[in-house]
């Protein structure tokens, strides 16, 4: 692979892991503060722009949406950041102008799944047989019915399923993925269905549809069934929203996947576009929750956190700090490590390089995690 050098804007320094998007090396986003962020909002805005989405989070509007941690303050006809949720006489709408019908597709993905969470997900370890996995060993036979919201409230550069914001721009791609909270429990009770997970995009911006799905599914199921709720999410739900997804993971055996993008508030908004010490706040107060309630159930785990390796900007540091906290909050809180792959339009950092994971993977052991594992191993190399 031939990699490119880029270079900060605001020191000078070159390598060829900074990004020329981004404009700004971790060192200055971590010590120049709101200087640094004005450059790598730029991708932000130019991104944003091309996918017909407000540029930056609603601050004017007459109507706030509680959601998540944005909390857009929404005028009349226009967006929240997420680009779901909209304004008509007052009044917050989803753009489908009913809270039962979603933007969403679905697929059966037959286990063992590449999921996030796959060295715990019983369906793949027997973690909390017999009650919550159909056997010992892999759920040969079964499925995941994998749930994809076409929605997300931040704006990840690197963003692997980009395409959601595609859908939401054109009214021809919205009309074929409009889908009802039955239709989507009709999938769901599929006998060879044991888990349900929710992904996207993010599963928070049209969370009523996967709340009401999610509770059909388990009130309805028949009782020799397993039907596990499972979650992707970046974790920045509204405080009382998370409370409730993650007590029907709880109940049925399923898992709250936080996936934790830096804990540098400046390196967070520059990889997501959303104010990062909002966010570092939030997922703070809802890992404690979720693990609070993990509490009630000792297998499978309840809440997993994973952490994209970012090259430059996801570095020792940024691991380290987030594996600091959740050890201080309980350590058995499992960790993946998770390689990354160029791609959405942060196209010109390599993919992670090996010595990058082991060293981040030294990090969170010596902040004393117990359990650490690394995910897209593929995807590593010697590149820097």
């Amino acid at each position: 692979m031939v990699l490119s050098l880029g270079f900060c804007e605001l020191c000078g320094s070159s390598s060829k892991t900074i990004s020329n998007t981004i404009g700004v090396c971790a060192n200055c986003l971590r010590s120049c503060g709101e200087k640094s962020l004005e450059v790598a909002r730029r991708a932000h805005r130019d991104y944003r722009a091309s996918m017909k989405l407000p540029l930056a989070v609603p601050r004017h509007g007459e109507t706030t949406c509680r959601i998540c941690i944005n909390e857009c303050s929404i005028s009349e006809g226009s967006r929240g950041y997420c680009g779901f949720w909209t304004v008509k006489n007052g009044t917050l709408n989803p753009i489908t102008s009913d809270p039962s019908v979603g933007l969403v597709f679905w697929y059966y993905d037959p286990h063992p799944t590449n999921c996030v969470a796959g060295p715990l997900c019983p369906a793949n370890t027997s973690r909390g047989y017999p009650q919550f996995t159909k056997s010992k060993g892999v759920e040969v036979g079964y499925y995941n019915l994998a749930v994809f919201y076409t929605a997300c409230n931040l704006n990840c550069l690197f963003c692997q399923n980009w395409e959601h914001k595609a859908i939401l721009a054109e009214d021809r791609l919205k009309s074929r993925y409009r889908k009802t909270v039955g239709e989507l429990v009709e999938e769901a009770l599929n006998r060879r269905v044991t888990c349900v997970c929710y992904f996207g995009g993010d599963p928070a911006p049209q969370i009523h549809h996967a709340l009401a799905a999610s509770r059909k599914i388990l009130a309805e199921k028949n009782s020799d069934d397993v039907k596990r709720i499972c979650w992707e999410t970046n974790g920045l739900e509204n405080t009382a929203i998370m409370k409730q997804m993650a007590e029907l993971s709880l109940v049925s055996g399923g898992i709250v996947k936080i996936d934790w993008k830096a804990w540098s508030p400046e390196v967070y908004e520059a990889l997501t576009g959303v104010d990062g010490r909002k966010a570092i706040e939030r997922l703070t107060t809802n890992v404690k929750l979720v693990s609070s309630l993990a509490k009630d159930r000792s297998e499978p785990p309840l809440l997993v956190i994973s952490t994209l390796l970012v090259p430059g900007y996801v570095d020792e540091y940024e691991v380290g700090k987030i594996a600091e906290f959740l050890a201080s909050v309980d350590s058995e809180i499992p960790l993946i490590l998770l390689a990354f792959h160029p791609d959405n339009v942060l196209r010109d950092l390599p993919p992670t390089s090996r010595r990058h994971v082991e060293a981040a993977q030294r990090e969170v052991l010596s902040a004393g995690l117990k359990e650490v594992y690394i995910g897209n191993v593929w995807l590593l190399g010697n590149y820097y």
